[in-house]
C-alpha cells in the first residue's frame, strides 16, 4: 500500500536537529522524499506498523509532528504530479 508520510521537527536546538536528521534518514530508507518532510512510501502492513513505531519513537510528541496518509493499494490515480522533482514508479523496475 502506498503511504504518505510527513513531519515538522521542531529544530531550534541540537537536539532538535538531530531528530530531524534521524527521522529524514528512516523515511529515505522506505521510500522517496517527494518535498523536504514529505515521504510515499509502499510498503506491506507489517512494514507500515514497523516504520510507524521507530519514527513515534525518534520524535519529540511536545515539540514535533508526524503524519501517515494510507492511499492504498490503487494509488496512482488518487496522485497528481506537476512542476519540478520528477518521480519514479516505486513497484517498477530501477536500472542505474
Amino acid at each position: 500500500m502506498m503511504v504518505l508520510i510527513t513531519y515538522d521537527v521542531n529544530t531550534e536546538d541540537g537536539a532538535g536537529r538531530k531528530r530531524l536528521r534521524r527521522v529524514a534518514k528512516e523515511c529515505v530508507n522506505h521510500g522517496q522524499r517527494v518535498q523536504n518532510s514529505v515521504f510515499e512510501c509502499t510498503l506491506d502492513a507489517a512494514q507500515c506498523k514497523l516504520l510507524k513505531a521507530s519514527l513515534l519513537k525518534l520524535i519529540d510528541m511536545d515539540k514535533d509532528s508526524l503524519r501517515f496518509y494510507y492511499l492504498g493499494n490503487q494509488y496512482q490515480n488518487k496522485i497528481e504530479h506537476y512542476g519540478a522533482k520528477k518521480t519514479f514508479e516505486q513497484e517498477g523496475v530501477l536500472m542505474i
